[in-house]
């Protein structure tokens, strides 16, 4: 065994002080400063060699004062005089303080530097309240912080806590390229593993007002990663008493009942795939209706708020609905938690009712006190019963929402409906004759071939197909290969179109954002953006958690559900007439008038391609044979 010496010793002494970090080294040097100090001041004033000074000899403190300054100041010993003794000891003082200045400055320069690294390593605590959690790292960020800036664009103070996987700078750098104006809304990014329960603490969640887990990108099993994170957060031993507000998505169906089971009442889950499926069929069979959910579901224009309105307690739902002019109403929350869309017009709103309302922001849903509302009795039209009819449906392309896509279809479409699936994806054969089975009233037949060959579009003879839906391959390929094969088969299809004077029904599913510039050039008539309507829900629920429910019930084939009909059903065309009367025709068929789409705006981005929520219900308007009216009906 070796022996340990003094020498030994004292280097471990030392090694420990280092290790300490710079306020141990820098009491370390104080402490060799002092010591020197000391030991040079008591051998000169023992020994007696101190010149005069005045013709008294100097103090022991004045002594002291003198090789502080000596040790403090290099020049100091420039001007010394006295013996040489008393000069040594001097010189000695002064060639101790150059190396323990020296010292100090590389000490603090290394400090400075380790602690400048350390802030960009993003580890330090982040002391805001009532502030909004994101955990996790996506494409989907910068839509959530651009939605959530116009959101909480009048609240001070506002601010998002980050805590993502990924370097600190790296998180900033990328919200400052692609994040767009995000208006006086404050961003803290802090690097570390959200299932790490010590990283978590770093953003503070138990003071947060609202925290989003996104759906890691890179991850094998994305769902089981969000339900972890679920978990680190509500059993967390250092959680608060009261409970969270936790929105995350979920891909599979199947993790939904794990990940309530984990969050509970706390927790809003958006089933990413249901949500897309749901809304791609309803806007396949009504092209532009995406632009509906879209506004409903951004904070620029109008969205959905709730409203407690004491004055009309004992009123009808209907009286209700003419008392705003510029709010429509939707329905009703009860008490409990009930979320009533549409209900009868004569169902009185009862103590503690909220209205869903549709308006630009929460402060203007304001009662009008309008009276004569000058509805135009003349200009209603009689309701025209129309029976449902087999219809032929086109998908091209492949990935996993198109099974749930069509069995969101069955119920829609009328028995002896028929649905082709083209994809060149071999294993997708045997899942649709599967599913051709289960769905015994409507035909599915699958065509195993290349959605991007002019020949092969030429053969399936468009024309012949009632609505057309063109889905990215999200399963096999990156967001922008599968955009861009969806954008070649697009262009196809309208070239086709524009040569054969024949004009297709298209409903194109999009992955990212920014592809839909360019797929404008292809006129398609509406367009399901899948990260994009993800985000803006979660940023939609993380600002009112009531509003999940909402979207869950419009988006099932059951219930109320928002429609485009035709204009010509409700009013009198080519006639001038307000929008009470078009509120007056739907109540009397027992749905709720929204607002319109107008055929002429429908390729105006600048006009929300014709699509008006919520329009002032006194100003005139004129609908023409291709115009619709937004409705919230059962069918």
């Amino acid at each position: 065994m070796r022996q340990i010496t003094a020498f030994d010793r004292l280097r471990y002494r030392f090694d420990n002080i280092m290790a300490k970090g710079t306020i141990a080294l820098i009491g370390g040097l104080f402490l060799i400063t002092l010591f020197v100090i000391a030991v040079v001041s008591l051998v000169v004033f023992v020994l007696g060699i101190v010149p005069p000074q005045d013709e008294h000899a100097l103090s022991f403190g004045q002594i002291v004062w003198m090789n502080l300054m000596h040790s403090m100041d290099a020049g100091t010993v420039a001007g010394d005089n006295g013996s040489p003794g008393f000069l040594f000891f001097m010189l000695l003082t002064t060639f101790a303080g150059i190396f323990v200045v020296s010292m100090l400055i590389g000490i603090l320069t290394s400090g400075l530097e380790n602690k400048l690294e350390e802030l960009r390593k993003g580890r330090s605590f982040v002391v805001e309240t009532d502030h909004t959690v994101i955990l996790g790292w996506s494409n989907q960020v910068f839509l959530i912080l651009s939605e959530l800036a116009i959101a909480n664009e009048n609240k001070p103070g506002a601010c998002v806590a980050i805590l993502a996987d990924k370097d600190k700078v790296e998180m900033e750098d990328e919200i400052r390229l692609k994040g767009g104006d995000l208006k006086k809304l404050r961003i803290v990014c802090r690097s570390g593993d959200p299932l790490d329960l010590t990283a978590l603490e770093i953003v503070n969640p138990h003071a947060s007002r609202a925290i989003i887990v996104l759906t890691p990108e890179d991850s094998n099993d994305p769902d089981s990663d969000v339900i972890k994170t679920i978990l680190a957060i509500t059993n967390n031993p250092e959680r608060r008493k009261t409970p969270y507000h936790i929105v995350a998505s979920i891909k599979q169906p199947r993790n939904l009942s794990v990940a309530k089971m984990v969050g509970g009442q706390e927790v809003e889950i958006v089933l990413a795939d249901n949500f897309i499926s749901r809304l791609a069929v309803q806007t396949c069979r009504q092209a532009g209706l995406s632009i509906v959910y879209q506004e409903l579901l951004d904070f620029g224009g109008d969205e959905i708020y709730f409203k407690h309105e004491p004055s009309l307690q004992g009123k009808s739902f209907k009286e209700a609905c003419f008392a705003y002019e510029t709010s429509v109403l939707m329905g009703l929350i009860k008490p409990d938690g009930q979320v009533w869309l549409n209900p009868p017009g004569d169902t009185l709103i009862q103590a503690g009712d909220q209205l869903i309302a549709v308006s630009e922001d929460d402060d203007t849903i304001v009662l009008s006190n309008k009276r004569d509302f000058q509805i135009s009795d003349a200009a209603i039209s009689q309701p025209d019963v129309r029976q449902k009819v087999s219809e032929k449906t086109l998908i091209l392309g492949w990935n996993q929402n198109v099974i749930t896509v069509i069995r969101e279809l069955g119920g829609y479409v009328a028995p002896g409906s028929k649905i082709t699936v083209v994809a060149d994806i071999p294993e997708a054969e045997a899942e649709i004759t599967a599913l051709s089975t289960e769905l015994e009233a409507i035909k599915c037949e699958f065509v195993l071939a290349d959605t991007t060959d002019r020949d092969l579009l030429e053969d399936l003879n468009i024309p012949d197909y009632d609505y057309i839906m063109t889905m990215g391959y999200s399963d096999s390929l990156d967001a922008q290969q599968a955009d861009a094969k969806t954008l070649l088969t697009l262009l196809h299809l309208r070239d086709m179109a524009s040569r054969k004077g024949q004009n297709f029904s298209i409903v194109s599913e999009m992955l990212d954002a920014r592809n839909r510039e360019l797929a404008q050039i292809a006129q398609v008539n509406d367009f399901i953006i899948s990260d994009k309507f993800i985000s803006l829900m979660l940023s939609q629920i993380a600002e009112n958690k009531a509003l999940n429910q909402v979207f869950e019930d419009l988006l099932r084939a059951e219930g109320m559900e928002i429609y485009l009909k035709p204009a010509v059903d409700y009013v009198q065309l080519n006639q001038d007439l307000n929008f009470y009367t078009v509120l007056e025709s739907a109540s009397r068929r027992g749905e709720l008038a929204l607002g319109y789409k107008l055929k002429q705006f429908e390729n105006n981005p600048g006009q929300s391609y014709g699509v008006f929520i919520n329009p002032v219900k006194s100003k005139q308007i004129s609908f023409t044979a291709e115009d619709k009216v937004l409705v919230l009906a059962e069918d």
